[in-house]
């Protein structure tokens, strides 16, 4: 499983080198943002959620969620922006939400036998997001293409076995959040 890139892309200040993040990743958890993106009708009900297929590090095609790291210095809800943008592009127009109050909380490990959710580099804590988004959305950097289901197509065990880390649950989760786990 993996949290979003290969490399640093950004020479912004607040990235670390892979380097640095190697060292930092055996020693501390990092703090991600998470968001399911999906579509909703004129009341507000999810009608269909996009899940993005990836190739990991390793070479694999897993399916997935918008994730990454929050940077140092970094709003919960800019971290969000950034990488919802970064993953559907700058058309995709997230509708972040009012509050930052995640629907759920993810602990990732290496280890498989100590929760739902694995990432074999790192110990993780995740705020997780269900976010609208309103626009046309063009997969760019690692994403390779966005899917949009039904909530009862993505909830099903198919579409979990195909997630990577766990994240299957995560999504099954976000739906029943907001009321559409069938």
């Amino acid at each position: 499983m993996s949290f979003v890139g290969t490399g640093t892309p950004d020479p912004n200040p607040g990235w670390l080198s892979d380097e640095e993040l190697a060292n930092i990743r055996r020693r501390l958890p990092l703090l991600y943002v998470e968001a399911v993106p999906v579509r909703v009708d004129g009341m507000g009900q999810v009608t269909e959620v996009g899940i993005l297929l990836r190739a990991s590090p390793s070479g694999a095609i897993m399916r997935t969620i918008v994730s990454g790291r929050v940077l140092y210095g970094e709003s919960l809800r800019d971290a969000l922006f950034r990488h919802l943008e970064k993953d559907l592009g700058p058309m995709a127009f997230p509708q972040l939400p009012a509050s930052p109050t995640p629907f759920s909380v993810a602990e990732y490990f290496p280890q498989p036998t100590l929760s739902h959710y694995t990432d074999e580099r790192q110990h993780a804590v995740s705020l997780a997001y269900v976010v609208p988004v309103t626009g046309t959305c063009d997969p760019r950097q690692d994403a390779l293409e966005l899917t949009w289901m039904s909530p009862e197509e993505a909830s099903t065990d198919a579409v979990a076995a195909e997630m990577e880390g766990g994240r299957g649950a995560l999504l099954r989760t976000a739906l029943a959040s907001v009321g559409r786990l069938s």
